[in-house]
């Protein structure tokens, strides 16, 4: 990377809170000129579909940065929009656009990109649930010079983070965003010094975090509890986690549950995906090697209900702390 002695032109690419805590790191950081923020285009959300900017256009408003929300570089006209700004840089963070070569050939610096990741294990769309669901117990942010592959760049910077058993995506994607962000700003500063080193990637070792779906979200009780509570973890707060329960006479009933902890040793005589009690305000359910306890259950339909709220309201057992004794009636899946 070239050494620069004046002030960095920049301009910001990103969408979610995820990129919104790098914009607002930069902006706190003062020695650039931010001269243009994209993010995608203002979309509906939430259950009234109400049109909602992305959060780094809210961060960018807010500091009174000019606002960019083409909905991709196809139109000549968009390209020649950003090159009208004349970036040194671009720096980008989950902007969800894979930019052409045309839009990475405009800033003379090049690009950059904050990745959730520490590549090249867990190139793509989601690193941060991904290594949860693996059970891994190390993640972090790298810094990386963008090409036309998808993350394969070299990496400027790289910073570990580790994972702990009871982190869900949302606190492990918060203390990444803010990471990123810092990193972000320690990688600008080491390029205005001329101090950053470029690594290429070893892409033998390159592994793939695919984009989620709801399916990804359903439960297989027959898994060991550690592998359960692994993915309910990592698929916390999207998509969720869910099983199809038929513990009611003649219909199924689909539940959504929330990440809990490991519990005790199964009772005898149950299968995985009974419900065979409360502890506390837990219910629960037994896995293929032991119990996992169950903080809240929502019923498809339902409002949300802690475990013993859901054990007392459908299986009219309440009287219990204790396990209760195995009835096929309670079974899921």
């Amino acid at each position: 990377m070239a050494e620069t002695e004046k002030k960095l032109s920049v301009v910001f690419m990103g969408t979610p809170d995820f990129a919104a805590a790098s914009l607002k790191h930069l902006i706190a950081w003062g020695q650039c000129d931010i001269v243009g923020v994209y993010s995608q285009p203002d979309r509906p959300c939430g259950r009234g579909q109400v049109c909602t900017p992305p959060p780094v256009k809210v961060a960018a408003l807010e500091a009174s940065l000019p606002v960019f929300q083409p909905v991709n570089f196809k139109d000549g006209a968009d390209v020649a929009q950003l090159a009208a700004l004349a970036p040194d840089l671009l720096l980008v963070a989950a902007y969800g656009l894979i930019l052409p070569q045309a839009v990475l050939d405009i800033p003379r610096l090049g690009a950059i990109n904050v990745h959730a990741s520490l590549l090249p294990e867990y190139r793509g769309a989601a690193p941060i649930q991904r290594a949860i669901m693996d059970g891994r117990h190390v993640t972090g942010i790298t810094i990386m010079r963008m090409e036309a592959g998808l993350d394969t760049g070299d990496i400027l910077l790289q910073r570990s983070l580790a994972i702990g058993i009871d982190d869900t995506a949302q606190s492990l994607h918060d203390d990444l965003a803010d990471m990123g962000g810092r990193l972000l700003v320690a990688a600008l500063e080491k390029m205005t010094q001329g101090g950053l080193v470029r690594i290429p990637q070893d892409h033998a070792r390159a592994t793939y975090a695919a984009k989620l779906s709801k399916e990804d979200g359903r439960i297989d009780w027959n898994q060991p509890v550690l592998t359960v509570h692994n993915r309910i973890r990592g698929l916390f707060p999207w998509p969720g986690s869910w099983f199809d329960w038929n513990g009611l006479p003649g219909k199924t009933l689909r539940l959504t549950v929330h990440p809990g902890r490991i519990a005790g040793e199964l009772p005898q005589n149950v299968r995985p995906g009974d419900i065979v009690g409360v502890d506390g305000d837990m219910v629960l359910v037994a896995c293929a090697d032991k119990l996992y306890a169950v903080p809240t259950i929502k019923p498809a339909g339902g409002k949300p209900l802690t475990g013993r709220e859901f054990y007392c309201g459908y299986l009219s057992r309440c009287s219990g702390e204790h396990l209760a004794a195995h009835d096929p009636t309670c079974s899921g899946e």
